[in-house]
Order: C-alpha cells, then structure tokens, then sequence
C-alpha cells in the first residue's frame, strides 16, 4: 500500500506540532489544506473543492460506494504526503495510526474475497479528500477524509475549535485471523474498554445496563440520523468509583483518536455537562467471539460500537455530537456574531 509507506512522515507531522494548543487546530488545518490544495492541477481541484454550503458537504457514510472527492489513488506522490499532512492535523497519534490500519485492511479483503463471485472492489488508495468553502479566510470552511470504514469530518468557523464530528472508524476484519497480520486487532481497544465494563457489573447492575432486545444488526446513529437515540441502560450515578474510571476512559479511547488539542476541549463539555447524564448500554454476549452492540450517551453526544456482522467480526464505531456535527453550533454563533457586528 503506498500510502502506509509514509506513515513515519506523518507521524512526524504530529510530533512536530507538539504541544498542541486548540485554538492553533484551525490556522494548521488551513494551512495544510493550503498546501495540499496548491499541488493540485486544475482538473484535480475541481475534484477536490466544492462550495461550503452545498449538500455534500453532510454526505457522510462509511461504506464502500461512488465518492466525490479526490481519490488517493489519483494523487502523484508528493500530493499523497500533503494529503497525509492534512489528515494528521485532525488525528491524534494513535488516531492515525488507526486510520491508515484500517485502510490498510482493504488489501486484507481483497485476499480474503479472491475466490468470492462478484466481491466488492478492495482498494487501500481508495479513500477522498474533500475540501469545503475556502480555507485560510473569514468564512467556514470544512474537510472530509473518507473511504470504507473511514469518515472523519471537520469544520471551522472563526476563531473557536474546529468540529471534528461525525467520526467513524471501522474494521472489516475485526480480528485477522490468518496470514502474517493474524492476531491484528484495529479498534481491539473499544472493544476490550466496552467489554471490562459490562462484566465489572453486579447482576443487579447489568439488569439495567443490558437490553433483552435483538442485537443491532449496525451503529443506531448512522448518516440517516438527524435526531440521537434516546439515552439507556445504566446512568453513570448507579457505578462505582473504578466502573466510572472505565466508562471514562471508553469515552476518551474515542474522543482523543482525533486531534488531542480539540478532544480534550470535548471532554471538558462532557465534564461541565455532568458525567451523571452518561448512560451505558449494551446488547449481545458477553463473550469475545459473540455478537455485541454498545452505546454511551450523554446529553449532546453518543459513541456507538456494533460488532454483529461477519460472526461477530466486523466492527463499527461512531462519535457524533449532535449538537456540534459540521459546526452547526459554530456556523450559528458565526451568523449571530456577523449580524451584531461583532
């Protein structure tokens, strides 16, 4: 895979901004943005821009489908590294290093599929890059990297943090099984987090943690989804001190596999928010191997794990806020502070 070759560029990338400051997220994304968007060539900026308010900037899905965008796989080498120059803005550390992993498991597919009638195209320089609006002036603008089992979506509006929401990362397969990447666990961490949770519980706690329900067969809070699930199972108020610790650090596996300035001003919110409006839930066994489904929710935010599909080895994992998805709270204090000439 070309693009995983660069990894160590990339991850100096990251290092190099470090320590990170939130209110540097936006002026370093535009100017990578800036970067990438003067390697292009005519033909592949018109692939690659759209205008900020138009549809496809909320597009999102993560399934393998017809993307707009440029494709990595139409990028010359040079523009491959600015792009991934881009998308270490956005990501942590092990946030990148779980993205290119994942799109790294295309290949995987594709030798696991070889003999499969019609099997889907499998292709690791298959993921977009899509910049929205103008980067580096007053007006929003927005990014999005995406391909199967990748969307990450950013925003930025003024001089606030930029939204890094809706942020999906999945993982087909869960575990590699065979081959010289058997034992490979992607997203292992959200799984394990999720699972030491619910069987920390007391008998009586998991009565309310555990819906007897039939297993989601996916994430609830998908692209379709304008509106968040309604909070279930255990209130964090019904955990113990060391079962909250766990809930916390799930939350913040999620949260911090973007960029870490920005996460930790998230987390700050979930914290004056109230850890008390968290809510856990979970569906499925209790077993690694069976069929399982969670959810953590709060009062503006949800993450959501799904392992159902492909016998119980195909993962999918979201992060949404619904009150800060594309910016909409961004985009509004943007318009409220034009119209009061601030």
């Amino acid at each position: 895979m070309k693009l995983f070759r660069f990894l160590p560029f990339a991850l100096a990338c990251i290092f190099a901004t470090l320590p990170l400051r939130a209110h540097d997220a936006g002026a370093e994304m535009s100017a990578a943005a800036i970067n990438f968007l003067s390697s292009l060539t005519p033909e592949q900026k018109a692939k690659a821009t759209f205008d900020f308010s138009g549809d496809e900037r909320k597009n999102w899905h993560f399934i393998p489908r017809e993307r707009k965008g440029l494709p990595i796989k139409d990028m010359a080498p040079e523009q491959r590294l600015l792009a991934q120059a881009l998308l270490a803005t956005g990501l942590s550390n092990r946030g990148y290093a779980k993205a290119v992993s994942i799109m790294s498991l295309d290949a995987v597919l594709k030798e696991l599929e070889k003999d499969k009638p019609k099997a889907p195209v499998r292709d690791p320089d298959n993921y977009y890059l899509s910049v929205f609006g103008t980067p580096g002036g007053s007006e929003p603008w927005g990014w999005r990297f995406e391909g199967h089992h990748l969307s990450l979506n950013y925003t930025m509006a003024g001089n606030d943090a930029p939204s890094m929401t809706p942020s999906f990362f999945g993982s087909n397969p869960g575990e590699v099984k065979t081959g010289p990447r058997a034992g490979t666990r992607i997203l292992g961490v959200e799984e394990d987090l999720g699972r030491t949770l619910i069987t920390s519980l007391t008998e009586e706690q998991r009565k309310a943690a555990i819906l007897t329900v039939p297993t989601p067969k996916d994430i609830l809070n998908d692209p379709k989804r304008v509106d968040p699930t309604n909070p279930e199972g255990i209130a964090q108020g019904q955990l113990t001190a060391e079962q909250t610790a766990t809930l916390v650090k799930l939350v913040k596996e999620y949260l911090f596999r973007c960029r870490p300035d920005v996460a930790a001003e998230d987390w700050a919110k979930v914290e004056k928010a109230g850890l008390d409006k968290l809510h856990f839930t979970w569906m499925g066994g209790l077993e690694r191997g069976q069929p399982h489904y969670y959810r953590v929710q709060g009062g503006h935010f949800v993450l959501e794990y799904d392992n159902t599909q492909n016998e119980a080895n195909h993962v999918h994992s979201v992060w949404r806020d619904f009150d800060h998805d594309f910016g909409v709270d961004l985009l509004k204090a943007h318009v409220d502070s034009a119209h009061s000439g601030k």
